[in-house]
């Protein structure tokens, strides 16, 4: 199979009845996340965004700052746009924070991320446009002034017919992720011998498997990984193994070849349904001499998490309503 070149892919952001269409940009800004550009504020100032399905607070870096990060854009100015407006601290989408504070009865709040980033500021609402699809008003979003960690380039952060679909869970611990109902994996069509309890959810809402475009490399529990990784290594003995790259620890040397073949790897649901990657989509080029890596990772943390380097080329549907996460290959 020919490796082609990774490209980002088309997003469509559902808000009935209208669809508002996003065009994913093929930016280098070093940090492996997908990005979009939106128009913040009245008149509208674009900005590029990072789409995020694992995060719950939409943001973007705000004046005055007290400690902000370089971006591609220059930092939004909230008295230059007519449409900007403090949420007081008593309304629900305030109550709704994990993490809010309160001045003068305005709503302030704070996001921390796994890698210890953090935002904090003012939350508000403001009108979002969305290209040629047209506007919406008042959302709620964060006016970080304070804005620190690994965060690169980015402005800020954005919260079927033939698709493959698995039920979409919900965690009585953190409510808002994209959990979904994932029972297993197979490597070469062979089911890999993985208890299902390592992709699920216990009775206090640890643990389980969420779909997030704002992180680049699948994470799957150790045994996952470990059983995943060995499967995959055994059915590719024909390809020449060289060191590990970074998070990545089975990497290949294929200089010099112009198609190989490789298993497919496969992400099982219940109800039979099984959703085939394609092999750009787990073995991918980390180098300009040839080296190919397994993109997959391990982690410590009970919560596994299907990244986006797996969901390229493919459209992700959520049905909220009825609970359902949808998988469309080369719908893109």
């Amino acid at each position: 199979m020919v490796y082609p070149n990774l490209i980002s892919s088309p997003w469509t952001l559902r808000s009935s009845p209208k669809i508002y269409q996003l065009r994913l940009l093929h930016t280098s800004h070093g940090s492996g996340e997908y990005f979009s550009r939106v128009g913040v504020g009245n008149p509208a100032k674009s900005y590029y965004m990072v789409l995020d399905t694992g995060s719950d607070v939409n943001w973007l870096q705000c004046q005055p700052c007290s400690d902000c990060y370089q971006q591609a854009d220059p930092i939004f100015n909230p008295t230059a746009s007519s449409s900007y407006a403090p949420i007081s601290c008593n309304s629900a989408q305030c109550n709704s924070l994990q993490m809010s504070m309160c001045r003068s009865d305005q709503c302030l709040y704070q996001v921390n991320y796994g890698d210890g980033s953090f935002t904090m500021g003012d939350f508000v609402t403001e009108t979002l446009s969305f290209g040629s699809s047209g506007t919406v008003n008042k959302v709620a979003l964060g006016c970080g002034h304070d804005n620190e960690g690994l965060f690169v380039g980015a402005a800020g952060l954005l919260d079927w017919g033939d698709a493959v679909t698995a039920p979409l869970l919900r965690s009585n611990k953190i409510d808002t992720f994209y959990y979904v109902g994932l029972t297993g994996l197979s490597v070469g069509g062979r089911l890999l011998s993985i208890p299902q309890s390592v992709f699920q959810m216990d009775d206090s809402g640890n643990g389980g498997i969420i779909v997030d475009c704002g992180t680049a490399i699948t994470r799957l529990q150790s045994q996952a990984y470990n059983s995943l990784r060995d499967a995959f290594v055994s059915m590719t003995q024909n390809l020449k193994p060289t060191g590990g790259v970074a998070l990545f620890d089975t990497c290949y040397d294929l200089s010099g070849q112009t198609s190989v073949k490789v298993p497919t790897v496969s992400f099982h649901f219940s109800e039979g349904k099984s959703w085939n990657l394609p092999a750009a989509n787990y073995l991918i080029p980390v180098d300009s001499d040839g080296t190919y890596c397994f993109a997959f990772a391990p982690t410590t943390s009970s919560l596994s998490i299907i990244g986006n380097v797996q969901q390229q080329g493919t459209r992700v549907s959520f049905d909220l309503a009825n609970n359902r996460v949808g998988f469309s290959s080369n719908k893109c």
